[in-house]
């Protein structure tokens, strides 16, 4: 979902938006050091609070945008020959976002886009804990750290209705 304000001055198009959605994006690696691991990593949801900036063409708007990304990461260490998890860990993390978009007035308040962004999310040393599979390490205990790098790409296709402005298909 998303929710934000645009104004529009002599064709350009000033902003503000936030947008977040739970999300099922996941990844997995083995491990170059110890290749009976496999590193599992999910993206369980995510949090746009950009601005924006844009010129409008009658009714289709180009824009960029900028500003604050949220994620809210699951991570997992399994077995590679199993897929049992031995470990775990979590996190909220927030980095930057920049993207660009086009829009289509096609009736009365209602718009059709299309938009990429990119999310700088940075490198964080990430602390692991036993899920207490493996011999001599009891459950909840520390396992790990790993240093884990996220940056993320993302194309949106959204239908937006823009409440109050003109009776015509503009911004």
């Amino acid at each position: 979902g998303q929710i934000g304000y645009r104004w529009e001055s002599a064709g350009w198009v000033f902003g503000l938006e936030a947008q977040g959605d739970w999300a099922d994006l996941t990844a997995s690696n083995v491990s170059l050091f110890i290749p009976a691991w496999t590193n599992n990593s999910k993206i369980q949801a995510f949090g746009l609070f950009t601005g924006q900036v844009g010129y409008a063409w009658n009714n289709v708007l180009w824009y960029v945008k900028g500003g604050a990304a949220v994620t809210d990461d699951k991570y997992r260490g399994t077995v590679t020959a199993t897929g049992i998890p031995f470990d775990s860990a979590s996190e909220t993390r927030w980095g930057g976002a920049v993207g660009t978009g086009v829009e289509i007035g096609f009736a009365s308040n209602w718009s059709v886009g299309i938009e990429y962004d990119y999310l700088f999310m940075g490198n964080r040393a990430v602390t692991f804990t036993s899920a207490g599979v493996l011999a001599g390490i009891p459950a909840g205990a520390i396992f790990r750290t790993d240093s884990i790098r996220q940056n993320d790409e993302m194309v949106t296709v959204r239908v937006n209705y823009r409440f109050g402005g003109p009776v015509v298909a503009r911004y």
